[in-house]
């Protein structure tokens, strides 16, 4: 399974009663494929806001973006957990969404071991036939899937990439001794091209609302060889990779990405408690970014 070079990591639309809103979820869908060019999208992944989605809510999100994407991109669903056997059961659902793949963050909170972890998600691989991809964010879930973990649960024939936040000199240990096939992509927006520039696949984006077909311009000119250009493209986009995170202080994802579709004219609605929206300040310098 290719996920593409460039996987966004997909909003959930509300609407004002904080309920999904399937008519906005529809238009965005179509905005990202055919405007901002994503090869994948992830569906109730963090930028989704999964902790705050129901079950329910997630089964209906995968069911529809398979129905609405209409094969024109990869879907991944989000169904990690702190819980194995909830992530089991909800991954075994996601399959009978018809989802392309999953994605599984670590376990976050109950920090396992660097053997629970390959336990926990060895245990979710047996019991699907989907490719999976590992999501190692240790600010969120306090637990850094190291290199030899990811290289040992590399070996697992449906694992097949990994979305990993760590630094990049862990990115290229991985990247230096996985099997053939194994691809890793950046978690972070910034590290697009020095990402790529250690042999990372691609990007599991933010940024990719906003400024995704100019991500994938970026790409794909390093790839062609033209590297001071792509040096040139990174440098114009370097400003929205951090201000979606920082505007201009550290915001939590997906507050500020939020906000900016609605001034690129998709208005996808707030965020639930607990997070909350912008501040006028933090608006101001989203205006002055977008503008």
């Amino acid at each position: 399974m290719d996920f593409g070079r460039l996987i966004t990591a997909m909003v959930t639309p509300f609407d004002a009663d904080g309920q999904i809103d399937w008519l906005t979820a529809g238009n965005l869908i179509d905005y990202l494929i055919d405007v901002q060019k994503a090869d994948s999208l992830v569906v109730s992944g963090t930028t989704g806001e999964s902790p705050t989605l129901s079950e329910d809510e997630k089964l209906a999100l995968f069911r529809f973006v398979v129905k609405h994407s209409a094969g024109r991109c990869k879907v991944i669903a989000g169904t990690g957990c702190n819980n194995t056997a909830h992530t089991i059961h909800l991954t075994k659902e996601a399959e009978t969404c018809g989802v392309d793949g999953i994605l599984l963050v670590a376990p976050y909170y109950n920090r396992p071991t660097q053997e629970g972890l390959y336990q926990h998600f060895k245990a979710v691989a047996e019991e699907t036939k989907l490719p999976i991809i590992l999501y190692n964010v240790e600010g969120r879930t306090a637990v850094n899937l190291s290199v030899e973990t990811t290289l040992k649960l590399a070996k697992i024939d449906n694992i097949v990439a990994t979305k990993d936040c760590a630094t990049l000199e862990q990115l290229t240990l991985i990247i230096s001794s996985a099997p053939e096939g194994f691809n890793v992509y950046s978690g972070d927006d910034a590290a697009t091209l020095p990402a790529l520039a250690i042999g990372a696949y691609g990007i599991v984006s933010v940024a990719g609302h906003i400024i995704g077909s100019e991500m994938k311009e970026l790409i794909h000119t390093y790839l062609s060889g033209n590297v001071v250009e792509a040096s040139r493209i990174n440098s114009k986009l370097f400003p929205y990779f951090k201000g979606l995170f920082n505007c201009p202080h550290p915001v939590p994802n997906p507050v500020a990405v939020k906000y900016a579709l609605g001034l690129k004219g998709l208005p996808v609605g707030g965020v639930r408690l607990p997070l909350v929206s912008v501040t006028e300040t933090e608006a101001q310098f989203l205006r002055e970014l977008i503008s």
